[in-house]
């Protein structure tokens, strides 16, 4: 008989807003239905029913013993460093033999970046894609007091813009983290930006997103010369769905790598296509004094052909 897979627990923040709470719901439900071969359950941290407890008791319930735990999350703050690990701890004092393995957050891989993209175009009212030199991004997420956390969100703002052909992609943050959203939209218009998109970091909508639309809608009153359109959240879109099973493999398989989503060698990121695939080769740099630092050695150390 063979073993059942792992069952899939998804860890939500919780948010205060019925809507986006809902929208949690309603993605836990339709992975369930496209993977009916496992099973599927989802809870919150805080502020919103089910708590992750929940979830887990309604899998062992079901006779679930061992499953994988996917953050539903863009990035590694508190939440997913602390609280959910926390949790899961609880969880396995509470079910005398129950053992999980935990995924790493959903971060910003390309297909993520690929309906940001889209979102882009979407509030622009489809002008022509290639007409983005006048188009300056300000991708809003959500802040928190990890400094990690924050600088993940500019890594997303950069490889955002790598090859995409907009003016740049400027960051700010909806609570926590400077800067804020006006402060954000001024640096844009101090760095001459005529035309804005503000893109909202965030899986869903809720009270955090909105607050991003209130507060730019409120600069752009004020700034009629400047051209501001406010984008949507990313939606449960296949590219989530998807990237939650990679991430569900990843946890079952024990395969938590490095930064390989976003590696120029792995994957078509735009403008850097020819370099999937590339062999590896050591090369040194001449201030090195003669330490060997082979710095394509993380590449040359794992296979290219998945």
């Amino acid at each position: 008989m063979t073993t059942p897979p792992p069952a899939l627990l998804i860890a939500g923040h919780g948010t205060r807003d019925d809507a986006g709470a809902e929208a949690f719901r309603d993605f836990v439900r339709e992975l369930g239905h496209r993977h009916p071969e496992l099973p599927v359950a989802g809870g919150f941290i805080e502020l919103s029913p089910p708590p992750l407890g929940d979830a887990v008791t309604e899998l062992v319930e079901r006779g679930v013993r061992r499953f994988a735990a996917v953050p539903l999350m863009l990035v590694s703050a508190g939440h997913a460093k602390g609280d959910i690990p926390a949790a899961l701890a609880r969880e396995k004092e509470r079910h005398p033999g129950i053992s999980y393995t935990y995924g790493r957050p959903l971060g910003p891989h390309p297909s993520l970046l690929n309906v940001l993209e889209r979102r882009i175009d979407e509030a622009l009212g489809g002008r022509d894609p290639g007409a983005r030199e006048d188009v300056t991004v300000l991708l809003v997420g959500r802040g928190s007091t990890d400094p990690d956390a924050n600088a993940e969100v500019l890594k997303a703002a950069r490889l955002l813009w790598e090859g995409r052909g907009y003016v740049g992609v400027e960051t700010a943050f909806v609570s926590l983290a400077a800067p804020d959203v006006p402060s954000g939209l001024d640096r844009c218009a101090r760095l001459g930006a005529r035309r804005i998109v503000v893109l909202p970091y965030f899986l869903f909508t809720g009270i955090l997103p909105d607050r991003v639309k209130q507060q730019t809608e409120g600069w752009a009153a004020a700034r009629p010369e400047v051209e501001v359109r406010s984008a949507e959240v990313i939606g449960p879109e296949p590219e989530l769905l998807d990237l939650v099973m990679e991430r569900y493999a990843e946890a079952v398989k024990g395969d938590l790598r490095m930064n390989c989503d976003s590696c120029v060698y792995r994957i078509a990121l735009p403008g850097f296509e020819e370099k999937v695939g590339l062999p590896q080769q050591p090369h040194f740099h001449p201030d090195d004094d003669g330490h060997h630092h082979h710095h394509g050695h993380h590449h040359g150390a794992h296979s290219h052909a998945h």
